[in-house]
């Protein structure tokens, strides 16, 4: 089982001038003892991601698969 597994993360924020698509379709898979870096351009959706998998954004769309992530946080 993988660490952390994100399936079509998308994030979007409503506006007044209209629907400003954060993050689109992300997927992302870690598993144990791999060290990943998140990299890209300003406004690429790096913060968006994060924040998504850390559940500090409502109910981004896609699946965010973290069991493994929370029990090993926890020990």
């Amino acid at each position: 089982m993988a660490l952390l597994e994100i399936e079509k993360l998308s994030v979007q924020f409503h506006t007044q001038r209209g629907i400003v698509h954060a993050v689109n379709g992300v997927d992302l898979k870690i598993e144990h003892g791999e060290v990943v870096a998140l990299v890209g351009e300003s406004g690429s959706g790096k913060s968006m991601t994060g924040l998504s998998i850390l559940g500090l954004l409502p109910k981004p769309h896609g699946r965010i698969v973290e069991e493994a992530f929370a029990t090993e946080m926890m020990n």
